[in-house]
């Protein structure tokens, strides 16, 4: 079971900062979540739509320039990052999965990335680009059917994982509050990964390596590899 650290590994370090992801990726996980918004043509690594929580700034995250939100304090003294900031730091062994938050331009992250290939030591092989925005996935697919993306949903639909092959998914990423043995099924049947969030616990845990799930997006990565090879080893 893979495990991406949410946000960077955020239980550690100030979520979605270099020094997140730089701390996620030292403890060899297996794959980095992050979060992005466009703002005045940039792309922004950042989860909420407001500052408050993350930042020492104030008020809604589209209201401010991007000069004036990479001024700012994301925790520790990190600056909220670029998605190329991010891509520069990426190795090879590790995957990174995109979140689409606030993105209007698709064309803007299709050039980032690609810009991102060119210039340092990835491919887009490691990218997952993933939303509850089933239309930009959509659009992306459409246009660069080469690139994974993953489906994201909070709901339990009546029929289970029908809208991410609708979508040409690699992947469905669903909450830890409504995953189902039965959706787990249908969704491997129609040769989907199945990824869930936000799990740390390892009780958690212990279901999902039950249920047979692909994947887990967990606040603390490197305590939650902890937590899995203490169930495998309880499995053998």
């Amino acid at each position: 079971m893979l495990i991406f650290a949410h946000r960077g590994a955020s239980a550690i370090a100030p979520e979605n900062t270099l020094l997140s992801i730089q701390t996620a990726i030292d403890s060899n996980v297996d794959g980095i979540e992050i979060d992005i918004f466009e703002i005045d043509g940039q792309l922004l690594v950042i989860h909420d739509r407001w500052l408050e929580r993350t930042t020492s700034g104030s008020g809604l995250l589209t209201q401010h320039s991007f000069a004036d939100l990479r001024q700012l304090d994301a925790g520790k003294g990190q600056k909220i990052p670029t998605l190329d900031e991010v891509l520069a730091i990426m190795p090879k062994h590790c995957l990174l999965n995109i979140e689409l938050k606030g993105i209007n331009n698709i064309e803007l992250l299709l050039q980032c990335i690609d810009q991102g290939v060119l210039k340092y030591n990835i491919t887009t092989k490691q990218l997952l680009l993933s939303s509850f925005n089933h239309h930009q996935l959509y659009a992306i697919t459409q246009q660069r059917p080469e690139l994974a993306i993953g489906a994201l949903t909070a709901s339990l639909p009546l029929t289970y994982a029908t809208f991410a092959t609708a979508l040409n998914a690699y992947s469905v990423h669903i909450s830890i509050d409504t995953i189902s043995k039965d959706f787990v099924l249908d969704a491997h049947q129609r040769g989907l990964q199945v990824y869930v969030y936000t799990v740390d616990r390892l009780e958690d845990i212990y279901l999902l390596t039950s249920l047979g799930v692909d994947g887990i997006f967990a606040n603390n990565p490197k305590q939650a590899r902890l937590y899995m090879d203490n169930i495998q080893a309880d499995m053998t």
